[in-house]
């Protein structure tokens, strides 16, 4: 999946994450809290805080620690939750995190590791947008981006 943006659903304004299949047509909206949409919006934004936030705290201590993050899998829509883990290694051991998808996202984003979901999720929850098409919900979501601050978030 590759992260196609973060933007304010309307009327709710709710914000809502939209990741992107691969290679296919599927896009998988998740609406993640204000706190976690701004982490990841500021951080697509290459924003440098003047201190750490709470994501880049955990990307500085798994570094410190050497661990490298691997991937993050969207695992399970349940109740109309989803879940996600973390995959991580340190000397040749493999560990599988728990996680909000949105947190997993803020961390993935800031190390740049690669983001999947179940195909089971997919099925779900993904929705269909045609090639040609998602070219204008994709600039809906760059131009937002390109406009959003972190007051926005509240």
């Amino acid at each position: 999946m590759s992260l196609a943006g973060v933007r304010i659903e309307l009327p709710t304004n709710q914000p809502i994450v939209l990741l992107r299949e691969a290679e296919g047509e599927r896009f998988l909206p998740i609406w993640i809290g204000q706190a976690e949409a701004a982490a990841i919006a500021l951080a697509l934004q290459g924003v440098v805080t003047p201190r750490p936030m709470t994501h880049d705290l955990l990307k500085n201590i798994l570094e410190e620690i050497a661990i490298q993050v691997e991937s993050i899998v969207i695992t399970e829509l349940r109740e109309g939750t989803f879940y996600a883990v973390i995959n991580m290694q340190r000397n040749g051991t493999s560990y599988e995190i728990s996680s909000r998808p949105s947190d997993a996202i803020a961390l993935a984003v800031r190390l740049n590791c690669k983001i999947f979901a179940s195909e089971e999720v997919l099925n779900e929850a993904s929705i269909l947008i045609p090639s040609g098409d998602d070219d204008e919900e994709v600039e809906k979501f760059r131009e937002f981006l390109e406009n959003v601050n972190p007051e926005d978030f509240g």
